[in-house]
């Protein structure tokens, strides 16, 4: 069994950003949440695609430079099996210590536009690699940072709480209500941070998973309060996607089609995947 060691959590300064700048939502779906005994494995799926957790468009781009998971004690967890398929990649870890773990895929760093002698160039990366990487001669240069982060949550015997602690980089989700305790008709509390302060006002979107049997997505959106915080009712058990995001508001709209293609501009999105029980 190959398996890959990958370091503690943290919002990572290689950009990858899968899921970001797109229509497409990224997810990332563990098989199983609330677990009991000693040990046991969790397989994951991990895509981004038109309907939450239907794999239909394109795989994650997964990386020992934002792939990460974290262990109750805080230690850095164990990454097997990780592949990469047509429209998802899975990897496989092995949840062996009691208590809260936290599997993320996250990236931050500096997007870069400039012109030289006339032809238009682009970098993205470290922020700490973006003098280095701009050309010299280059004219009409352009830096914004970008942060992303998607993360899912898995539980051996009782909750714990020590993989919650932010890290101050892109929006988090500091839970109130503990996310490996949802249940269907019950409202759950969550505070959203950006850059370490709450993220006031901000809309949070909530899909539940199943689009394909159903002919009404069942999307809702809440809104975080002067704390941060925002309070979702579930209106039923089963898999749900919780995404906030972040623009810098004081940079042009977006062009329709013109994709990555525009000036960067500053932005930060925040996904998590939940399990909700009966």
């Amino acid at each position: 069994m190959k398996k890959l060691i990958l370091p503690a959590i943290a919002l990572l300064a290689a950009v990858a950003a899968p899921f970001s700048a797109s229509a497409h939502r990224g997810w990332l779906m563990p098989s199983s949440t609330v677990l009991s005994g000693e040990r046991a494995w969790v397989a994951f799926d991990a895509a981004a695609s038109n309907g939450v957790f239907i794999a239909d468009h394109a795989p994650l781009r997964l990386s020992p430079q934002t792939l990460s998971v974290l262990a109750p004690d805080g230690a850095a967890g164990v990454v097997a099996n990780l592949m990469q398929g047509a429209y998802r990649s899975t990897f496989d870890v092995e949840i062996n210590k009691p208590g809260t773990w936290k599997i993320a895929n996250a990236s931050a760093g500096m997007n870069a536009a400039w012109i030289l002698n006339g032809t238009p160039g682009r970098w993205r990366g470290p922020a700490a690699d973006m003098a280095a990487n701009v050309p010299a001669g280059a004219t009409d240069v352009v830096s914004a940072p970008s942060a992303s982060r998607l993360e899912t949550f898995v539980t051996l015997g009782e909750p714990t709480t020590s993989v919650f602690a932010p890290t101050g980089v892109g929006i988090e989700m500091v839970p109130v209500t503990h996310p490996n305790d949802l249940v269907a008709e019950e409202a759950a509390t969550f505070q959203f941070l950006k850059d370490g302060a709450p993220y006031a006002n901000a809309d949070v979107i909530v899909a539940r998973g199943g689009l394909q049997y159903r002919d009404n997505p069942e999307e809702m959106t809440a809104r975080t309060d002067a704390d941060g915080k925002v309070s979702i009712t579930w209106p039923e058990a089963g898999m749900y996607w919780v995404n906030t995001s972040w623009r810098d508001p004081a940079a042009p709209a977006p062009v329709e089609g013109e994709g990555r293609g525009g000036p960067p501009v500053a932005s930060a999105q925040y996904t998590a995947v939940l399990q909700v029980l009966p």
